[in-house]
């Protein structure tokens, strides 16, 4: 048998984060994007002068980069596994191309 080689092993570390913890981490990233937005929006209460417009800009912003920063997708442990490799020695030949001309 000329061109065998053992079998492909696969990793567990190309894998995805479970479903939970992808929420939790997603959770995680939120509640403390919306804390400082809190923040933001109590300093601009108190503080007065130009600093002011700074929480306040901070305060409309922070929502929406909380939300694209929480959905900003899944996360992989470590490197993906590598790309098949395909043996083509063992591939059928091609067919006849072009129309059936039986008739």
């Amino acid at each position: 048998m000329t061109g065998s080689r053992p079998p492909e092993v696969h990793s567990i570390t190309g894998a995805g984060e479970s479903l939970s913890q992808e929420q939790t981490g997603r959770t995680k990233r939120y509640l403390i994007s919306m804390t400082i937005r809190t923040a933001c929006v109590l300093l601009a209460i108190v503080v007065p002068g130009w600093p002011r417009w700074v929480f306040l800009a901070g305060a409309v912003a922070l929502p929406y980069l909380a939300v694209v920063a929480a959905n900003a997708g899944t996360r992989k442990r470590g490197t993906p596994p590598p790309a098949p490799v395909v043996d083509t020695s063992r591939m059928l030949p091609a067919g006849p191309s072009g129309a059936d001309t039986r008739a």
